[in-house]
């Protein structure tokens, strides 16, 4: 079979809830990492918690504090990147056996197509699995330079090197964070491609509250709101 005739199985509307997708969660990641100034997002908030982190940790004794966080840090990304490494290979065994998958959507849908059409349509879940894996092993990395970085720190900090060092670290782990974000919408986006093996309108649905729960926890979630008080704010509201 031609790409041509491959395209042919597929409908216009396909195509656009394929496009949908990816401008989903174009739009998603581009609004999350540059947001507005007086609209910030709740990743956007954590950089300068990111940045305070690695400050305070200069004049901390000691620091197995630090350390012990770092290190949940890149076992929750180590985690995630074993978890998606099961589920690329459980859909690669999916793809080997479309027949199955494609009885079980027929009866579902009530439609008929060939084998190839599943077999496409799992391989997009599979794109944006990969995708994840990549990023979660890079945000891994990422942690793993930034507890070197960490570990430079003079204890001094008066050393001229403290500070600076500090702040190589800080930026490393924003770097990191920004990766994993990345790595968890692709996943969250993947999910949503499962829709699609129920139909083109069954993808642009699930896009579209994939999309919106994305936005309520980066702007309108509770722990933004906590993200955003002052230190004055929280004051004021602390028990007599």
């Amino acid at each position: 079979m031609t790409v041509a005739q491959t395209f042919d199985l597929f409908s216009p509307l396909d195509f656009a809830a394929l496009a949908w997708l990816f401008l989903g969660a174009m739009w998603i990641g581009w609004r999350i990492e540059s947001p507005p100034k007086d609209q910030p997002s709740v990743s956007i908030l954590m950089v300068s918690f990111r940045r305070d982190w690695m400050r305070n940790m200069v004049s901390r004794e000691p620091r197995v504090f630090d350390a012990q966080l770092i290190g949940n840090l890149r076992q929750g990304t180590a985690f995630f990147a074993s978890a998606t490494m099961i589920a690329i290979g459980g859909t690669l065994a999916v793809m080997g056996n479309t027949e199955q998958l494609a009885g079980l959507v027929t009866d579902l849908t009530q439609g008929n197509a060939p084998s190839i059409v599943w077999e496409i349509k799992v391989l997009l879940v599979l794109l944006l699995l990969a995708n994840a894996f990549l990023k979660f092993v890079w945000a891994h990395r990422l942690f793993g330079y930034c507890a070197v970085l960490m570990a430079s720190v003079p204890n001094d900090p008066a050393d001229p090197r403290a500070y600076p060092r500090a702040e190589q670290a800080a930026e490393v782990n924003i770097t990191a964070a920004r990766s994993y974000n990345r790595a968890m919408r692709s996943v969250y986006f993947a999910l949503s491609a499962v829709a699609w093996l129920l139909g083109p309108v069954a993808l642009m649905i699930g896009v579209v509250l994939t999309t919106a729960v994305i936005y309520r926890r980066e702007f309108a979630s509770e722990s933004r709101t906590f993200l955003l008080r002052t230190p004055s704010d929280a004051g004021s509201q602390s028990p007599v």
